[in-house]
């Protein structure tokens, strides 16, 4: 492609953006907000300690009696909202099961609490497949763990062989396994909740944001080995701006998508400009549709960074600042994009 029709094409371009559905952007975002968790489990599992710990202080009533909760308590952890049902099957003749799944058919996600001491049990696995049945995501963890230590290994092993699914061992009443297994267990099964659950724990959200940022850094360098120059444009464009969305949401802050770009702007300059950048480059095939690639990877991952830390700060940072602070969180991406895990 000659280099005289690349200033056509960026008009096209630009043509082609102001004819996208911005509005559909923000409203994808403020969904995401809204997302709903349901915890549901047999009686006495720990879903109310669970609750209880999510939230970080006692909000639902817990006991060793099975059958403390009774009815659906629902609490808001901002706008997202935890729902801690009454156990699956019959105590004191309260039927707690046709409760508890109609607070399942409402959810996002379904996080079924299993007790580990008792075992999984045919009525566990009854209760498993019934929620598959609603065709919603759902994801199984084994709690109590730290009282059964030296049978961990048998207990998950049985557990999953029963289920046909993995699981995710937890203690709810000290915390293990929740922030190096069920969080990031709950994020791959529904990735949508992810702004939702950074929104409304502070304790993870540095994490959970990092994960969204990593994830559109290679999301981007996917469109980018597009080989057309110009095509990958709108795409990259939209990520980018549904990216500082995500960002500004899980901090508790309102963006529309023209303060979105605004910021976008405010950090990397002229954006098309620097679109046009990463296009020169697709003009070396194979080595330049790889280095575009990898531009956009890392600008992404330092646009993500910079408005992490923008907001963090409160939305206060001055301009100058913010472009220093994405400039040097670009030239840092190479070396943190391989990482497994990016440190808060």
């Amino acid at each position: 492609m000659s280099l005289l029709r690349l200033p056509r094409q960026m008009n096209d371009v630009q043509a082609l953006l102001r004819s996208l559905d911005w509005h559909a952007t923000e409203r994808e975002v403020a969904q995401e907000t809204a997302s709903r968790l349901v915890i549901v489990g047999p009686v006495n599992s720990g879903k109310s300690t669970l609750f209880n710990r999510l939230h970080g202080r006692k909000l639902s009533a817990t006991s060793a009696v099975p059958g403390t909760t009774t009815g659906v308590v629902e609490h808001p952890l901002g706008p997202f909202l935890l729902v801690d049902t009454p156990g699956f099957g019959e105590v004191w003749g309260v039927d707690r099961a046709s409760v508890a799944q109609q607070a399942v058919a409402q959810a996002n996600l379904v996080l079924l609490l299993l007790d580990a001491v008792a075992g999984v049990r045919q009525t566990d696995l009854d209760l498993y497949q019934k929620l598959l049945g609603l065709k919603v995501p759902v994801i199984v963890a084994l709690n109590k763990t730290d009282a059964i230590r030296g049978d961990l290994p048998y207990v998950m092993e049985n557990a999953e062989r029963l289920l046909g699914t993995r699981v995710v061992p937890i203690s709810a009443q000290n915390g293990d396994g929740i922030l190096d297994g069920l969080i990031p267990e709950i994020l791959n099964a529904a990735p949508a909740v992810a702004v939702a659950m950074a929104r409304a724990l502070p304790g993870v959200r540095a994490m959970i944001t990092n994960r969204i940022i990593r994830n559109a850094a290679w999301t981007n360098a996917l469109i980018s080995l597009e080989p057309i120059p110009g095509l990958d444009i709108p795409l990259l464009l939209a990520s980018q701006t549904r990216l500082v969305l995500r960002i500004a949401a899980a901090y508790g802050h309102a963006l529309t998508v023209s303060h979105a770009r605004e910021l976008l702007t405010t950090m990397a300059g002229s954006l098309l400009t620097r679109y046009l950048g990463l296009q020169l480059a697709k003009l070396v095939p194979g080595l330049g549709w790889l280095a575009s690639a990898g531009l956009s990877a890392a600008a992404t991952w330092g646009m993500g960074h910079a408005a992490r830390r923008y907001f963090e700060a409160g939305a206060t940072m001055r301009p100058p600042s913010l472009r220093e602070l994405y400039q040097r969180m670009r030239r840092a991406a190479p070396r943190h994009l391989f990482r497994r895990k990016v440190a808060p």
